[in-house]
Formats: structure tokens, sequence, C-alpha cells
């Protein structure tokens, strides 16, 4: 993922409405990098994509002006996979090289709003600080293409049909903004995005700035916790590559039922910790910042001896997370992987857990304190965990 920028994937189904979202973000000051117009560019008279085209699909694909007839083209080139194929090699590689020279010669500081119709379909999330998913009813869309569009009813739901449905785009979307009713409406939610999510988290990443002091105030369980959690690790898994030896989702937003605050707890493991600070850099870039300014520290028990670990957390303003990344030669990195599991299998435990966060909740103004007491219950509860992995077999699973 680029430095100096924030990037910010931009996708929904056909007639949802991207462009609205799209040149309200332009206003703002985005820049926008829309793959449909970069899909046309690359095929225009006098270029490579052009004579490319003509040299595997013949002159007959051109028009009386020598321009590209994408009618005779989509008659060849979808005739079958073979020809499919060849069509994608030529013209998917010109679009991600004028893509990357656009995103290259944006400004440090920019917002760069990338609006692909195959975000989702492509597998392209990860490569984003942000997914936002522009949606409407498919009454809507269908509407929406016969009057501005031109298309028959028939024409204009098979098009949506062909796409992949609003299940596979929730998976990846940070932000849903549903675009069925008046244009003001979703332009208000397009300007409090920009306001207090993505001006905010692209200044956060490029200064580095410090999370601010969290309350520690505990919200009931959410169910879309473990899908934002593989949100999040994807994104990691794209920067760090093969540099980490697992990644997974920790704490108690990954425990169900259990009420926890709104902060996802990853945990990335490395062989040693010279590992994480090889990469350090990339993921502060990718939208995890690494904590500085003190050396940190695991407490295995009260007044036992620490270990350390690298810290970082999410930059989003909206989606806190707490990334902790660990050698599995420290008995933290275990009991992270042990502790959630120990509760998922015992609901008793669970909801005495629960009790001690809630009273600890309202006695402490601050995480700091709220997490140092409640370490004496965490600590005790190690030990019947310990105790219950000696009597099951429970182990943490492969490393790779």
């Amino acid at each position: 993922m680029n430095a100096g920028m924030l990037r910010v994937g931009l996708t929904g189904g056909i007639g949802a409405g991207k462009s609205t979202v799209a040149t309200r973000l332009a206003v703002h000051g985005a820049v926008v990098i829309d793959s449909d117009a970069i899909a046309r560019e690359v095929v225009e008279p006098g270029t490579q994509g052009l004579d490319e085209l003509v040299a595997a699909f013949g002159t007959d694909i051109l028009d009386a002006d020598g321009a590209l007839n994408r009618q005779a083209l989509a008659a060849k080139a979808f005739s079958d996979e073979t020809a499919r194929s060849r069509l994608n090699a030529i013209v998917h590689p010109l679009i991600g090289a004028r893509t990357a020279d656009l995103m290259a010669g944006a400004a440090p500081g920019s917002i760069v709003v990338h609006d692909v119709p195959l975000l989702v379909e492509n597998g392209l999330a990860p490569n984003y600080h942000l997914v936002i998913v522009v949606d409407a009813p498919e009454q809507t869309r269908v509407r929406r293409l016969v009057e501005t569009r031109g298309m028959t009813e028939q024409d204009a739901r098979a098009r949506i049909a062909a796409q992949v449905d609003e299940a596979e785009r929730r998976a990846v979307a940070d932000v849903w903004l549903d675009n069925s009713a008046a244009t003001d409406d979703v332009l208000g939610e397009v300007d409090r995005l920009w306001a207090e999510r993505l001006k905010p988290f692209e200044a956060n990443v490029r200064l580095r700035h410090p999370r601010a002091p969290m309350r520690p105030r505990l919200v009931p369980y959410d169910p879309t916790w473990p899908a934002q959690a593989a949100r999040a690790l994807a994104r990691i898994r794209r920067v760090v590559g093969e540099r980490v030896l697992r990644a997974d989702h920790i704490g108690s937003t990954s425990v169900p039922g259990l009420p926890a605050k709104d902060v996802l707890d990853l945990q990335l493991t490395v062989s040693t910790l010279d590992d994480a600070d090889g990469f350090a850099e990339e993921l502060s870039d990718a939208g995890f910042v690494r904590a500085e300014g003190q050396w940190w520290d695991d407490p295995v028990d009260s007044g036992a001896e620490v270990w350390p670990k690298r810290f970082h957390f999410g930059a989003d303003p909206q989606r806190p997370v707490n990334l902790h990344v660990r050698s599995p030669a420290t008995p933290a990195w275990r009991l992270a992987l042990l502790f959630a599991e120990f509760l998922r299998a015992h609901p008793a435990e669970c909801d005495a857990y629960a009790a001690v966060k809630y009273r600890l909740a309202e006695e402490h103004e601050t995480t700091d304190g709220y997490a140092e007491e409640k370490q004496g219950w965490v600590n005790a509860a190690f030990a019947r965990a310990e105790t219950w992995a000696a009597g099951t077999g429970w182990s943490p699973g492969p490393l790779a």
C-alpha cells in the first residue's frame, strides 16, 4: 500500500449510484480514479491497447473512424473463455499500469478514491485503507438503468443478476451507503464521512498521531465484530505476507455473546520481534500505526516477569483496533489464544467475566486503570484455562 496517501475503494452494483458519491468526494478534494474511464482511455485510437486488440481480434472490431466498436469486440471476446482470457490479458495490465501512474501522481496527504465496479469480484478490498459500498434496492436500480441508460427492464435485471450479491459486498464494506432515497440524504452521509472519518484517518496515518485516551465503555456483543476483524486481518496480511507465522482475532470481541469495549484485538505471530520491526513502517502506512515512545510489555501474572511485544493501533477513528505483535516464545502469545477459546467453551466463565468488566468499567475513567484492576481476575482465569487445556489436550494449533 503506497505511503503518503489514504486509499479508499469505492464500489457498488450497477445502478446503485456510485458516481453520485464519487462526485461529492471529488468536491471535497478527493482524487478520484475512475476504472471505467481508464478502461476506455487505454484503448483509444493510437494507443498500444487498441493496437493489441486489433492484432488479437481483427480489424472488424473497429468502426468507420478507426475507434473501438465495443459491441463488435464483445461479440468476439465473450464468445468463449479463451477469447475472454485473451482480452483480459491485454487490457488488465494496461489498466493496472495507468491506475498505478495516477496514484503515484497524487500529492502526499491526498485521499485517493478508486472507483472500481468489480472491486469485490477481483478480490481487491485488502488493497485499501477503507472500502465504501454504495447500494440501493434492486427495483430502484432497475428503474434508474431503464430511465438513464435506456436499458430494457429485462436487460437491467440480467446485468444486476450477473454481479455479486449483497452479502458478498457487505463482507468487504467498511462503509455502507444506502442511496435509495433523496440524493440529498446520501450526500449528507458523504459529507459526514469525509469530515468525521476520511480526513482524520488520513491525518492519523500521515502524522502517526497517537490514539487519544479511551474510556472503558462496554457495549453488547456485536455479531459483525468477526467480519470486521477479518477485513482488518486481510489488510494486515496484504502488507506482511509470509513474514508472520499467523494472524488471529483475539480478545473479548472474538467471544460470541461477551460484552466488550468496541475495540478489535488482533494478534500477529512473528518468529522474533526483529521481524516485527522490519515491517513496522509498512503496517503504519497501511493504517495500523506503531505505538512509539515506550517499550510494550505483557504481564503474565501479578508481580511476575514481563515479556516484550510490539503494539500497533488502528488509525481509523471509527474502527479502533489493538494489534499485538508477539513471538510464540512468550507465554502471553499462547495465553491470548487460550483465554478466548476457554471463554468460548465455558458460558459461566464468560458471564462471570462480563460481570467483572461491567463493574470495573463503572469504577474507572481510563482504560489503563480498568485493565490494571481487571488483570487479577484474568490471571486467576488463566490458571483455570490451563487446567482445562491440560485436561482436553487443547493446543494453539499450527504456526503456519
